[in-house]
């Protein structure tokens, strides 16, 4: 306990909040990593999650690519990317790691939430004599955006996480109070860097959560409301009734 109280003093010590390495100056430069990640992940991640959602063809070559990237060791990644790249490009290697470890995330979101929707839905676009363009804009986007949605919220979070290694390669973010925190044996600075972090992953989660919620398009939500009104008395009714043997 004291040790908490001591990283809570730590993070509310006004010097700690002033200068080129204070913790708002952290905090931006870990939010700089996940943006700029997040932002090219999708770049690549979401036309192609589009088009084999929409395409049907890919799946299984989408599939093992994800699960191989989900695999990698991100640390060693790191440090072999820097080594290849040189001192000099760490950033830039740094910032290509975390865009693979969003990738997958980000392109199982686009395509499953192409995927799942009802085939009659994309049939009845078809017969209004929609193109295929329309029918991806007008109709499979809007429908899968939540999905996609909780890809990129997973993909952040991964990010967020992951960026703390950049700190390794001395390129900044919150891991930067960690691992000057591990040559002082500062305790109480890794301690408190560690709670920003949590803090940081927990508020992107609180947002992406409010923003999946509002991805679903209007129609949808209308339609769902009076079905969760229903349904909601008959299971309260069904639990509320004794079993029989």
């Amino acid at each position: 306990m004291n040790l908490f109280l001591e990283a809570i003093a730590w993070i509310v010590e006004p010097a700690n909040w002033q200068g080129s390495g204070s913790i708002p100056v952290r905090i931006g430069e870990h939010l700089f990593y996940t943006v700029l990640a997040v932002l090219a992940a999708s770049a690549v991640a979401v036309p192609l999650g589009w088009l084999i959602g929409h395409t049907g063809k890919g799946r299984e070559i989408a599939v093992g690519i994800s699960g191989a990237a989900r695999a990698l060791p991100s640390f060693g990644l790191l440090f072999l990317f820097v080594m290849i790249a040189g001192v000099l490009l760490r950033g830039p290697s740094a910032v290509l790691v975390l865009v693979l470890l969003a990738i997958p995330p980000i392109l199982a979101g686009a395509y499953a939430g192409l995927e799942v929707i009802d085939r009659r839905v994309i049939d009845a676009a078809r017969a209004m004599g929609m193109t295929e363009w329309q029918i991806l804009w007008r109709v499979e986007v809007p429908l899968g955006l939540p999905l996609l949605m909780g890809g990129l919220r997973s993909g952040t979070l991964q990010v967020v996480a992951t960026a703390v290694l950049a700190a390794f390669v001395n390129l900044g973010g919150l891991g930067l109070p960690i691992v000057e925190g591990i040559a002082l044996r500062d305790y109480d600075r890794m301690l408190g860097a560690a709670i920003l972090i949590i803090a940081l992953a927990l508020l992107l989660d609180a947002l992406f959560a409010v923003l999946e919620r509002y991805a679903v398009p209007r129609g949808v939500r209308a339609r769902r409301a009076p079905e969760l009104r229903t349904t909601a008395p008959r299971r309260r009714a069904a639990a509320d009734t004794p079993a029989t043997t």
